[in-house]
């Protein structure tokens, strides 16, 4: 598995407001990719114009060209692609064994 990490800043609060919009309708085209495993959008509190979208992929390949040549990618990027300006940082990682283990 591979997570994309995408950060954006967005200075006017109404583009915000239509970015967040724009991600809802977006999200439908990943949730059917099945290169896709899951996403989340976070907005953030001390500096409200920044967003990170957080994507898990199957893999970096299948993102790349099972995604981005297959029938989601179009629908989706015509719904962000108001935003691509907005972009600082576009990278994919890989996890390490950091990780939550679990609570009682």
């Amino acid at each position: 598995m591979t997570v994309e990490y995408i950060r954006y800043r967005i200075g006017d609060p109404e583009r915000r407001a239509a970015f967040e919009k724009a991600y809802a309708a977006a999200a439908e085209h990943l949730y059917a990719a099945p290169q896709c495993l899951g996403y989340e959008l976070a907005h953030g509190v001390e500096e409200p114009d920044r967003f990170v979208l957080r994507i898990e992929w199957t893999s970096v390949h299948d993102h790349e060209h099972g995604f981005r040549e297959g029938p989601h990618f179009r629908p989706f990027f015509a719904e962000i692609r108001p935003f691509v300006d907005d972009i600082e940082e576009m990278k994919h990682y890989e996890r390490t064994l950091v990780v939550t283990k679990g609570r009682a």
